[in-house]
């Protein structure tokens, strides 16, 4: 199977993901393509495309032609054609998505060199392909371990097993050029395989390797992006972000794929407004602008002598005031367009959503005041009713004596002793 999560069925086929559709070790959904043609049937005399698309560890997939003409389906094992030997992978897509895709990648798919797919993959072949899979972590570690004693500047992110356990793919990131060519023959000698080093860069680590980003959702890389465009700070300037590169940087150090986003709706919201260099001349002084706000259509502006104290006018505003520089006029200040900018609202708090009080199950607080006074209440209450006693245990009404004496003589009485032994 593709990871040790997951659960293998008759034939090497599998019967599910153990993971609510996310494996824990490789991630069986990276880089999918939904199969929206999957219920449609192919018209009369129309033959199905002969090529399939084939993923292997993490998102690496390749297209491989069905020149067997195999009944293949998407989740099948399949040993395909290497450079030497055989490889194992799944089939992520069939049909005429793959010719799309295909199309996407710029991959020819009437080249005759295409690789071929040898056959499905039998129990033996998965199962020598899962040991191999079992030792990518631990060769990874010990192969860290060579790089760092023969001191190389080079980071191994990551190591990829061929189907047949005969070779290893090493990827690694790295500033500068690196002379790894002692590094293949002790690692050779080491692990007993062939071994292949292939530089990546950093965002690409972390497409292959995934993670969680600042938003609390998984890698756009690992998931669904497939290009990976430039990113400048002139994008986090368009937005009006704040550039520090804790906050703008992703995973892989560089800045987040997600400033590109929404850069094109801030470059149209952009057109009307004045650029950023704007200056305004008035009779008071010149001023630059400090700030725009494309969602309030509002501009900030400063005085050259006076930076602190900015003053707030809308786009249109600013717009009649370049107008009449143009003329070589100047107005008079930029006070007497902000007094109309500020209108006092009366803001009426409402709980439309309805939530009660956090605080409804506290317990009221007593003042300490209540406190004292009932503690008063209680001594004077106690101190009266004592004296009340004393006066009246010298005064026992004759009932009282009465009820005293013939209690004391059915005690005494022998009969009822006996009876109550």
């Amino acid at each position: 199977m593709g990871c040790s999560s997951c659960s293998t069925g008759k034939d090497g086929q599998p019967s599910g993901c153990k993971n609510n559709g996310t494996c824990g070790t490789d991630g069986c959904n990276k880089l999918t393509v939904f199969d929206w043609l999957s219920n449609m049937s192919l018209p009369n005399g129309e033959k199905p495309f002969d090529c399939v698309e084939v993923r292997f560890k993490n998102s690496r997939k390749e297209f491989f032609r069905n020149s067997e003409n195999l009944s293949i389906s998407i989740g099948d094992i399949v040993a395909t054609q290497a450079q030497s030997g055989h490889d194992i992978g799944m089939v992520t897509l069939v049909g005429e998505l793959v010719k799309v895709q295909m199309k996407r990648k710029k991959v020819d798919y009437k080249d005759e060199n295409l690789p071929k797919i040898h056959r499905k993959a039998s129990q033996n072949d998965i199962d020598k392909w899962q040991k191999c899979r079992d030792r990518e972590e631990e060769i990874k570690k010990r192969a860290r371990e060579i790089a760092i004693i023969l001191k190389l500047q080079m980071k191994i992110s990551d190591v990829e097993f061929q189907g047949d356990g005969s070779k290893a793919t090493f990827y690694y990131t790295a500033e500068d050029r690196v002379d790894f060519r002692q590094l293949i023959k002790d690692m050779a000698k080491a692990f007993g395989i062939r071994i292949e080093m292939r530089q990546i860069g950093y965002r690409q680590e972390a497409q292959r390797l995934g993670g969680i980003g600042s938003c609390g959702r998984e890698l756009c890389c690992s998931t669904w992006l497939t290009d990976f465009r430039s990113v400048s700070t002139s994008a986090a300037r368009y937005q009006q972000l704040s550039l520090n590169p804790q906050k703008l940087a992703g995973q892989c150090g560089k800045l987040k794929c997600c400033l590109n986003y929404e850069l094109d709706m801030y470059l149209d919201a952009l057109k009307d407004f004045p650029p950023q260099d704007t200056r305004l001349f008035t009779e008071k002084g010149l001023a630059f602008c400090q700030k725009t706000d494309i969602f309030k259509g509002m501009l900030w502006f400063s005085y050259k002598d006076d930076p602190a104290n900015w003053h707030t006018l809308t786009k249109e505003q600013v717009q009649e005031i370049l107008a009449k520089n143009k003329k070589k006029e100047k107005v008079a200040s930029l006070e007497e367009y902000t007094v109309d900018n500020f209108v006092k609202e009366e803001k009426v708090f409402e709980n439309v959503v309805g939530q009660d009080s956090l605080t409804r199950f506290d317990r009221p607080k007593r003042s300490s005041r209540n406190r004292n006074r009932k503690k008063n209440k209680a001594k004077a209450n106690s101190g009266g009713n004592h004296n009340n006693n004393n006066k009246n245990r010298g005064n026992k009404p004759a009932n009282a004596t009465n009820a005293s004496k013939n209690k004391r003589r059915r005690n005494n009485n022998p009969k009822r002793q006996q009876k109550n032994g």
